[in-house]
């Protein structure tokens, strides 16, 4: 069986958080070529970039766009080109807004369409930009290219910080299983749905304060009493992404503590 270190990646939103932990994870996994998206945050991406180095990758290519665009997914992808064959995509790069889901007027079409933008039109395009590269891995490797698409439990149990969030994240799941039948057998699809992590999202989004009671919460209602970080998520979209999940495509993946089971509770990535 082909191992992490004969893989070609791509992934975006690696800056901070989930994405930055992912790449981090794939790289002292084996991974020695990674393609590494940033939108805003230059910095932070070279010190994941650097992270990534020391973790064991070879080459680390640390490329600016926003995947709602579909000229920066092209150009994000011909990072990899020279490559010839791209083994996995991690589609991590997402936005949102803190809305209160009854405050239906604090949310507008221009908010929908920024975050539909980039949460559920970039993954697709990314995909798109990416197929040949995911063909010829596919066909190099012997067994399927992976695509991993971080949704959120939002999407499947309809909270979350935001309407728009919550229904970015639903019809990323959804097209998740299109792209899984349209693309097999060559390229597989998985969405990883998180729950809570404990990011600066929160503390962005919220406060200090707010983001600490949120965390406090989550430990005493989920079922296993935790409150996930981007480390523990990025154990399963390693995972998703690896040769050990070959076998695995158009499946929906909750990652929570068992928040789902429930009911609706604390606002959820």
């Amino acid at each position: 069986m082909v191992g992490f270190s004969d893989m070609n990646v791509i992934v975006t939103g690696a800056a901070t958080g989930l994405g930055a932990a992912t790449a981090i994870g794939l790289a002292r996994a084996g991974v020695s070529r990674l393609v590494l998206n940033y939108s805003s945050s230059k910095e932070a991406c070279e010190a994941t970039a650097e992270a990534c180095r020391a973790a064991g990758a070879h080459v680390v290519r640390v490329v600016q766009g926003d995947v709602s665009s579909d000229e920066d997914c092209r150009r994000i992808v011909t990072a990899a080109a020279d490559w010839g064959a791209v083994h996995a995509l991690v589609n991590n790069a997402g936005t949102t807004m803190h809305v209160p889901h009854g405050a239906l007027d604090q949310l507008s079409a221009d908010d929908f369409h920024r975050i539909y933008g980039v949460n559920t039109v970039g993954p697709f395009q990314m995909v798109r930009a990416a197929r040949s590269l995911l063909e010829a891995g596919a066909n190099a490797w012997g067994i399927p290219a992976s695509v991993v698409n971080v949704s959120s439990i939002a999407g499947i149990s309809g909270i979350g910080s935001s309407i728009a969030y919550v229904g970015s994240k639903a019809a990323l799941n959804g097209i998740t299983l299109s792209l899984a039948r349209a693309l097999a057998p060559l390229i597989r699809v998985n969405a990883l749905c998180p729950g809570y992590m404990d990011t600066p999202w929160f503390v962005k989004g919220t406060g200090q304060d707010a983001a600490d009671k949120l965390r406090e919460s989550v430990k005493q209602t989920t079922p296993l009493n935790a409150a996930p970080t981007p480390d523990d998520v990025a154990e399963a979209a390693v995972f998703l992404a690896g040769p050990g999940s070959r076998f695995m495509t158009g499946e929906i993946v909750p990652y929570d503590a068992g928040s789902r089971l429930t009911g609706p509770g604390p606002r959820k990535r």
